[in-house]
């Protein structure tokens, strides 16, 4: 039996960790559970969005398109780094695929991109980390990726919801290590109700916000949201590894950092989940919300299949 709290959280690239649960992992953390990152990809489809590093003296100044591009894919690994270090994630593990690029591009049919992937072989390497490691929480995408619907972030969650079935089913992939079940599956989400408060947030401190009627057009999860972690206090947790991943995110741009972090704090200081699947009891609705990932969890009652 597990004796130690671990939460294990799939993403796609390098950065996603950083928008999406950095303050949640981040309290946990401290807390003193283990946290445990897999990325997916190494985000080498990634373009330079941070137009500051173009200018005289910065490491693109005058670069040509294609040596702009590898030196953002050379950047990336240690950019990921660093985030992860900012949000104290004891492990990072790379599943090892290519990103596969937006929807009905060219990197799509690259033979090694997560896209094209294998999905029992893409599975099983998930498995495998999930049964090394252990972890009663897994965290993965939404199943609406309607608004955003990259072929990585995808494939993210169709192998996460395999994983979680069969990385305690001793009959699959008998060779890679003892079963063991994690019993909570979370999904992350923008709330709309979020949205609105930091959208009212900025035009009260700012004059102006970056999020327009598209924004408000995307799918509503507010009904669905059934756990609220409270992390005012780590809200540093998302500005700083955001900024550490300096060639993906504009620090000057409104989106990200149009808000301090107590101003965030003071205007929305939860995060929102929907609890997917749970093997500890019935999942809860969205009118009374959960208030810890490891709710109705015992570290010493950790379910393990064939032991």
């Amino acid at each position: 039996m597990s004796d130690t709290r671990t939460i294990l959280t799939v993403h796609a690239h390098p950065d996603d960790e950083a928008s999406k649960g950095a303050p949640t992992l981040a309290r946990y953390h401290a807390e003193g559970a283990r946290t445990i990152l897999v990325c997916c990809t190494g985000g080498e489809e990634g373009d330079l969005q941070n137009p500051t590093l173009r200018e005289p003296g910065q490491p693109f100044h005058d670069l040509t398109p294609e040596q702009e591009r590898e030196r953002v894919v050379s950047m990336r690994p240690a950019e990921l780094a660093r985030s992860a270090e900012v949000i104290g994630f004891d492990e990072v593990v790379m599943l090892g695929y290519r990103d596969s690029g937006m929807a009905d591009t060219e990197p799509n049919e690259h033979p090694d991109c997560f896209h094209r992937a294998d999905i029992d072989e893409a599975t099983g390497r998930l498995v495998e980390i999930i049964r090394r490691t252990r972890p009663q929480v897994l965290i993965t995408y939404n199943d609406d990726q309607a608004g955003y619907p990259h072929p990585d972030h995808l494939r993210v969650h169709e192998i996460s919801l395999l994983a979680f079935d069969r990385a305690g089913d001793p009959s699959w992939y008998p060779e890679l290590g003892d079963p063991f079940q994690p019993l909570k599956l979370y999904y992350s989400t923008w709330s709309r109700r979020r949205l609105v408060a930091i959208h009212e947030g900025l035009i009260r401190h700012r004059g102006e916000s970056p999020f327009d009627e598209t924004w408000f057009e995307r799918p509503d999860t507010d009904h669905r949201v059934n756990c609220c972690i409270a992390v005012g206090d780590y809200m540093w947790a998302r500005t700083q590894s955001l900024k550490a991943h300096a060639t993906q995110v504009d620090p000057t741009a409104a989106f990200w950092f149009g808000l301090s972090d107590d101003e965030l704090r003071e205007i929305y200081p939860w995060e929102d989940w929907i609890l997917a699947r749970s093997l500890v009891g019935e999942l809860p609705g969205h009118d009374r919300p959960e208030h810890d990932l490891f709710e109705g969890i015992s570290a010493a009652a950790t379910l393990e299949v064939g032991s």
